[in-house]
């Protein structure tokens, strides 16, 4: 399943939904030609970036069905929109978007990186995470959906760094071999400092444990 197929399983039937970042319009597309929602919001940062999902949805935003709007994260975003979709950014910079505008009412993120910081400013901002998973893709992808309010959550260090439902899943598994893989080849170098290979010797151990189901 591509990542695009992975990341539009997530996303639900909703009066408005708003995609951040969106690229060529592809999980919007996907929406409209479903009927998943009766109006959507394309958004990019770059006017030549948005074009693209404006050409891809051209009926739509004909028909006023799809709006497209060029501006800064949720800068020009309504905050009853339904569902938002941010994909393909970091974690830190999702955050940012987040602390300058609000956490969508309901949400859908997939960070490409520091995946474990966005979580911790959900759970610490009183978001609720109702799915926090991974797949693959050629790459490896974490999936953390979920809404603005919910019950309070205790993660462990171990569900921060890698996700909940992902500490339950394979693709996890096979993801921290490669991992632990690329570790231990690193440590082979005979020119290591000591600093850095008490480093990495602290990162494998701790791999291990997260396989071996010792760290939960």
């Amino acid at each position: 399943m591509s990542r695009i197929n992975k990341l539009c399983s997530y996303l639900f039937k909703c009066n408005t939904f708003a995609d951040i970042g969106c690229d060529h319009g592809y999980c919007t597309e996907y929406m409209l030609k479903n009927g998943l929602c009766q109006k959507a919001v394309i958004s990019d940062i770059s006017a030549k970036s948005l074009q693209k999902a404006e050409k891809l949805l051209k009926n739509y935003v004909e028909s006023g069905i799809c709006t497209p709007v060029c501006c800064d994260g949720l800068e020009k975003i309504d905050k009853d929109t339904d569902l938002i979709l941010i994909a393909g950014m970091g974690g830190e910079e999702i955050i940012k978007i987040l602390k300058n505008s609000f956490i969508p009412k309901n949400f859908v993120f997939q960070p490409m990186k520091n995946w474990e910081e966005l979580r911790r400013y959900l759970i610490e901002n009183g978001a609720h995470i109702s799915v926090d998973d991974v797949f693959c893709d050629d790459k490896y992808y974490f999936i953390i959906k979920g809404e603005k309010f919910g019950e309070k959550q205790n993660y462990s260090q171990a569900e921060y760094k890698f996700g909940k439902d992902a500490l339950n899943n394979p693709v996890l598994y096979e993801m921290l071999k490669k991992e632990l893989l690329k570790k231990q080849e690193y440590l082979s170098r005979e020119e290591m400092s000591q600093e850095s290979k008490k480093t990495v010797e602290a990162q494998v151990k701790y791999i291990k444990e997260v396989i071996s189901g010792e760290i939960k």
